[in-house]
């Protein structure tokens, strides 16, 4: 069977909170303390909307990533 390439995933067509969900958990990988866990997302976010980082879907682990564009 063929690897099932990664999938970009336009973080407009995301709810809010489901968005937020998924940057907190991006951002609490790298064991990113709870109390700077708003400083992190408010950062990703503002990233994402200046067009620096994607978001991709990686269907063979089932995980989302950041990737730098």
């Amino acid at each position: 069977m063929e690897p099932r390439p990664a999938v970009r995933i336009d973080p407009h067509l995301l709810a809010t909170a489901t968005l937020r969900s998924v940057i907190e958990e991006l951002v609490t990988r790298d064991g990113t303390e709870l109390s700077q866990l708003e400083s992190k997302v408010e950062q990703v976010q503002s990233r994402l909307a200046r067009g620096e980082i994607e978001l991709w879907f990686d269907p063979e682990t089932s995980t989302c990533n950041l990737v730098a564009v």
